[in-house]
């Protein structure tokens, strides 16, 4: 049986508190059930225009407890903490207060982090991709501690924990999303995770044609395969999302369609179905998500927060369905 839909939406900035306020409210009158951030730090500078992505002018974590204090149900959360720009053990503990203080909203994305020009401008060192999972798959191990009753002990690479208990407790035990492209990081959400973030493969360390070729609805049947091969028994427990980063809600999508194939190498067939974009009315593209959720399991779609409101009528449509 298919899971309901549910759908997100993604900001990265905002003018002031009362802009912040509008966006995350807005969200939940429309009925998006998640607010999320993303976790990145660099300001506008060589930098960022080399790594090609977008300018994030809030820090996640405050912005997460401000979200979640103007809200009453929306799910609060960030795709995805960055885990080497945080000590654990911090970054843990302010999860659980944000989850505490909300009544149990949070959504907790972790990933193992990809934007090279972004480590090298912070001075952090990016080690490889296996190194880096597997300090992921450690900091996991440490959520899942730090929330459990009795004492955190937890000795692994990445953490040595000893004679404490992590508080404060959740309120329930938030959903552990675990975001990224590739085979091994798939394979680890497949384990670990209960909503697995389908992203582009990001081996290139900025965002470029590379990552959106690797990302065709073919790319996506072997991703949810790497799923499938992590989770074994437990792969129908587990919400598959994804972010449709090019949504084009109109009538006549053809002229847009074809300028984003032509941007990505793509034939227009590639992508009209591409899993990362939605083109056409809201019956075509209720009709298209219907049949992805089908054929990948995809039934968790986060969207910008400009396209929010365009995108409102799909979200009304499918809710709960």
């Amino acid at each position: 049986m298919s899971k309901p839909f549910r759908f997100g939406v993604q900001s990265f900035n905002a003018e002031s508190a009362a802009d912040w306020t509008s966006q995350v409210q807005r969200a939940e009158e429309l009925g998006y059930s998640a607010f999320h951030l993303a976790d990145h730090i660099l300001g506008p500078g060589p930098a960022l225009e080399k790594a090609n992505h977008p300018e994030q002018n809030l820090a996640a974590i405050p912005a997460m407890a401000y979200a979640a204090a103007v809200t009453n149900k929306i799910s609060i959360g960030c795709r995805v903490f960055c885990i080497d720009y945080h000590l654990p053990v911090v970054l843990i503990k302010s999860a659980m207060t944000i989850d505490k203080l909300s009544g149990g909203r949070l959504e907790f994305g972790l990933g193992a982090g990809w934007i090279t020009e972004e480590y090298e401008a912070l001075g952090i060192t990016k080690d490889e991709p296996r190194v880096r999972i597997d300090r992921l798959a450690d900091v996991i191990e440490g959520v899942k501690a730090f929330r459990n009753e009795g004492l955190a002990n937890l000795t692994n690479n990445t953490i040595s924990w000893s004679d404490f208990e992590g508080v404060p407790k959740p309120v329930s035990k938030p959903p552990i999303m675990v975001g990224g492209g590739s085979p091994r990081i798939l394979r680890l959400a497949g384990r670990e995770a209960d909503i697995v973030s389908l992203n582009f493969n990001n081996r290139s360390g900025m965002i470029g044609p590379d990552g959106v070729a690797m990302s065709t609805e073919a790319e996506t049947r072997k991703k949810v395969g790497w799923i499938k091969e992590g989770a074994g028994d437990r792969f129908d427990d587990i919400e598959i999302e994804i972010g449709a980063y090019f949504t084009f809600v109109m009538d006549d999508p053809a002229p847009v369609l074809g300028q984003f194939a032509q941007m990505f190498g793509l034939t227009e067939d590639e992508m009209r179905v591409h899993p990362h974009a939605l083109f056409g009315s809201v019956d075509t593209i209720c009709e298209e998500l219907e049949r992805r959720r089908e054929l990948h399991g995809i039934s968790y779609i986060t969207v910008g927060k400009d396209n929010m409101e365009s995108f409102a009528p799909v979200v009304e449509k499918l809710n709960g369905k």
